[in-house]
C-alpha cells in the first residue's frame, strides 16, 4: 500500500481541506506516470447517463490535463476502441484505463473490457486508475487474477481498504491506495436551494433496500434518480458521435464536452436541495465539492462506507445513516 488515508476524527475537516488532500494525493500519483507534453491514452469513456462516472472521467482529464499540458492522444468506450487506431495515435506512453466502481463482477462489459486491454498490451505501462473492487461470486476473480499475472508494468489504484485487502491478497501486481478521481474537479458553485432537501436514491443493480416512501412523505423532500436524460441531449450526443465518426477527429474534447454536461445536470439537481440525501459515492463527493450539508446511505455493498473510512468520513457536511428513517429522522434534526 502506497498513499495514506485521511486521518480525522468524524465532523472535525472542512470540506476544503478534504478537497485539498485528495487532489494533493492524486494529482502525485498521476504525475508518477506522465509530466509536461507526454502522451498517454483514457479507455473506457463511460457514454451513459450516470453523472458519477462522467464526474470521475472529467476530474481524470481535469488532472491529466494539467499536468501534461494535453488531451489525451486516444480515447475510446469499451464498444468504439480500435487497436490499430490507437497504434497510430498514441503507440507510446501510459494507457490509463478509467477509474469508477465496476471493477468486478457487477458490470461484466467493463471488466471484460479491461482484461482485454490488460492481456493485449503486456509491453505498456497499463494503470488502472482509482476503482472499488467487489465480486459477488469470488470464484469469478479468477480470470483478473490471471490477466494480471506476470504483466509487469501494470498497476492498480484502488479507492478504498477492503478493496485493498481483496486485491494485495489475491493479484500480483503493485497495488495503491488512492482517492477518487472526481475530486480532481475541485470546489464546485453551487446554484440557488428551491427543496428542503434531494433525496437522490440509487434505481439500478447497485440498490439496496431503502424505503424511499419515507423520505418521500417528508414535506419538501424529492425522491429521484440522476439516470435520466432529456431526448434534446441524447439528440445531440448522437449528432456529435456522427460527426466525430465522419472527421475522426476530435473525440477527446467531444467526451470531456458531453461529461462535463451530464456533470452540470448532476449539480444543479443536488443543488436544488437544502440538504441531499444519497446512497449513490458520487451525489456525497459532488455534494462535498458543492459544500452541501448531506446525509450517506450506503449501496448495496457497502461502496459508500468504504470510501468513507478510508477518505471522507471526517468531513463537518457528511453525517451517515443506515436506513431511511435514520435518514429521515437526521434530516429533520436542526444542523449545528
Amino acid at each position: 500500500m502506497s498513499a495514506s488515508t485521511i486521518t480525522a476524527p468524524p465532523g472535525t475537516q472542512s470540506a476544503a481541506e478534504v478537497i485539498a488532500a485528495q487532489r494533493d494525493l492524486l494529482f502525485a500519483m498521476y504525475r508518477r506516470h506522465v509530466g509536461p507534453g507526454d502522451s498517454y491514452a483514457l479507455l473506457d469513456f463511460p457514454d451513459h447517463a450516470n453523472v458519477g462516472d462522467s464526474a470521475i472521467w472529467a476530474g481524470e482529464v481535469v488532472i491529466l490535463r494539467e499536468i501534461t499540458g494535453r488531451d489525451p492522444a486516444y480515447v475510446c468506450t469499451v464498444h468504439n476502441f480500435d487497436p490499430a487506431d490507437m497504434a497510430k495515435r498514441c503507440p507510446a506512453g501510459p494507457i490509463f484505463l478509467h477509474g469508477g466502481g465496476n471493477l468486478g463482477d457487477i458490470w461484466p462489459a467493463h471488466q471484460a473490457f479491461r482484461e482485454r486491454i490488460i492481456g493485449e498490451y503486456r509491453d505498456r505501462a497499463v494503470v488502472q486508475l482509482p476503482q472499488s473492487l467487489h465480486y459477488r461470486d469470488e470464484s469469478r476473480a479468477a480470470s483478473f487474477v490471471a490477466a494480471v499475472a506476470g504483466h509487469d508494468r501494470f498497476e492498480l489504484w484502488l479507492r478504498d481498504a477492503p478493496s485493498m485487502d481483496f486485491a494485495t491478497a489475491r493479484l500480483d501486481c503493485p497495488v495503491h491506495l488512492v482517492p477518487d478521481s472526481a475530486f480532481g474537479l475541485g470546489a464546485q458553485p453551487r446554484w440557488d436551494a428551491d427543496r428542503r432537501a434531494i433525496a437522490l436514491l440509487r434505481t439500478d443493480s447497485e440498490a439496496a433496500a431503502i424505503e424511499a416512501n419515507v423520505l418521500a412523505a417528508i414535506d419538501g423532500v424529492l425522491v429521484e434518480d440522476w439516470l435520466y436524460e432529456t431526448k434534446g441531449f441524447q439528440t445531440l450526443c448522437r449528432i456529435a458521435r456522427k460527426a466525430e465518426r465522419m472527421t475522426g477527429m476530435g473525440r477527446a474534447r467531444l467526451y470531456q464536452a458531453v461529461a462535463m454536461e451530464r456533470i452540470r445536470r448532476g449539480l444543479r439537481q443536488l443543488s436544488r436541495g437544502e440538504q441531499v440525501v444519497t446512497d449513490r459515492l458520487h451525489a456525497h463527493i459532488l455534494s462535498t465539492l458543492l459544500g452541501i450539508p448531506h446525509i450517506v446511505l450506503d449501496n448495496e455493498y457497502g461502496k459508500i462506507a468504504n470510501y468513507m473510512g478510508s477518505w471522507t468520513g471526517g468531513c463537518v457536511l457528511a453525517r451517515r445513516a443506515h436506513d431511511a428513517h435514520e435518514a429521515a429522522a437526521s434530516l429533520q434534526e436542526p444542523r449545528p
